[in-house]
């Protein structure tokens, strides 16, 4: 547990009584702010039965969402780290939010497919900009010392835990909620999308706004900063694997809904099952920092590898076609392993990845990994789509599960080499405290 007297302390030590106050404020209020907008709530559990259902869109149509998504969140990468430093971590912050509420009555008022695409749009904007900015001014207020990422990952670890215990709650409802009106639950996501822009005017600006930017001038920095950033085996080789973990995930989101649907699953218990689902998540997030201090080196192949072999097996008992009562535990065994190994991946690969940083270099880093996630990934879905549009779901999961499960090992092979080593082993180039 993160010690709130101790940090404050620190703060009082470091700082004049005004920023020591700006960061005092910030830490208090992001674990509620991030438990409530680490992601919707009240739309994972219904979205794809209320994009089959409700706006009449085929598993392809499904798929290419989510390509869509992950495309546009590559096109305004760069445009919006501008507008970031431009405008300030807190106004963008702001403006994010109030974007997100938008896309939630886009998906609801859409007509067509061409909308839905809009939507998408909008809320890669709004993620993109809080992807950014959320964790990095949680950082900023920490105090500076070794155990900074350390005290991060608690804060961020708590707030994320919290958001999947409500994220259950929703979920459970959602599916309920979804049978008496499909569109309920997407109002009480607008809902929540509202509260959170309104918590995010909370916040306080703690770096200095910088000066007036010139296009040309940035784009050349963040050329150089990126080349700086790929020159260190370390990142690039957490990039990499950054980008075959959210793959797994992404292609998953939609699979298991499929394979609720294979096997027969009603609408109504959908709800149910990813709320305990989220349970499993919100108890794993808790215990990332347990997770990293047992397995350390090991910590990403433990998270990988199980949610690789779980997305291989789902292929093989659909494939079988095997009595429900065999069909339905064996599913909700390997749902639970891909929770439990969701759960925690995003802090600690956060962690990971701002090791030996400043906030400016952390900006960049978290930028460059989003360009190279959302490109590499987007492209994947895109690919993925058209083969489960021409072959079974059983085959799509075996083949994706195999596939990754092979890379997976071939990855953490390398970064033996590059990943989890003692900082006196470290190159120059892999210290990125200043770009």
């Amino acid at each position: 547990m993160i010690n709130m007297e101790e940090l404050e302390t620190q703060i009082e030590v470091e700082d004049s009584s005004e920023l020591r106050k700006k960061k005092i404020n910030n830490i208090k209020i992001y674990p509620i702010y991030r438990a409530l907008t680490w992601d919707l709530l009240f739309y994972y559990s219904i979205i794809y039965l209320f994009f089959i259902i409700e706006k009449g869109m085929s598993v392809l149509q499904v798929f290419q969402i989510d390509a869509f998504y992950l495309a546009f969140k590559a096109i305004v990468q760069i445009p919006s780290t501008m507008i970031i430093e431009k405008l300030g971590k807190r106004r963008s912050l702001i403006i994010a939010n109030f974007v997100l509420a938008i896309h939630i009555l886009v998906i609801m008022l859409a007509p067509n497919f061409v909308w839905l695409i809009v939507s998408q749009a909008l809320c890669a904007v709004a993620f993109v900009i809080k992807g950014t900015c959320e964790t990095d001014m949680l950082y900023d207020s920490i105090p500076h010392g070794e155990k900074r990422g350390v005290k991060f990952s608690k804060i961020e670890g708590k707030a994320t835990s919290m958001y999947y215990y409500i994220d259950a709650i929703t979920a459970f409802a959602s599916g309920f909620l979804f049978v008496i009106n499909s569109y309920l639950p997407l109002i009480l996501c607008f809902i929540v999308a509202l509260i959170t822009f309104f918590i995010s005017t909370k916040f306080e600006n703690i770096q200095e706004k910088a000066d007036k930017i010139q296009i040309k001038e940035e784009i050349r920095d963040v050329k150089n900063s990126f080349r700086k950033i790929f020159k260190s085996k370390r990142l690039v080789s957490l990039l990499i694997f950054n980008i075959v973990f959210i793959f797994m995930i992404k292609a998953l989101q939609v699979f298991r809904n499929t394979t609720l649907i294979a096997i027969g699953i009603p609408e109504q218990y959908f709800g149910v099952i990813f709320s305990i689902m989220g349970l499993i998540a919100g108890i794993s997030a808790r215990n990332q920092g347990r997770i990293h201090k047992k397995y350390k080196n090991r910590t990403l192949g433990f998270l990988a590898k199980p949610l690789a072999t779980s997305c291989l097996l789902m292929g093989v008992i659909l494939l079988f076609n095997m009595p429900m009562g065999v069909t339905l535990p064996v599913t909700l065994i390997l749902f639970t392993v891909q929770y439990l190994t969701k759960g925690p991946y995003y802090t600690l690969i956060k962690q990971y990845l701002n090791n030996f940083t400043d906030s400016k270099t952390r900006v960049r880093i978290s930028t460059a990994n989003n360009l190279a996630e959302n490109i590499v990934v987007s492209i994947l879905i895109f690919i993925l789509s058209y083969i489960v549009e021409m072959i079974p779901i059983s085959y799509s999961l075996l083949g994706v599960g195999a596939v990754s499960l092979i890379v997976v090992i071939f990855l953490l092979d390398y970064m033996k080499k590059t990943v989890g080593k003692k900082p006196e082993e470290y190159s120059k180039s892999d210290f990125l405290v200043k770009l």
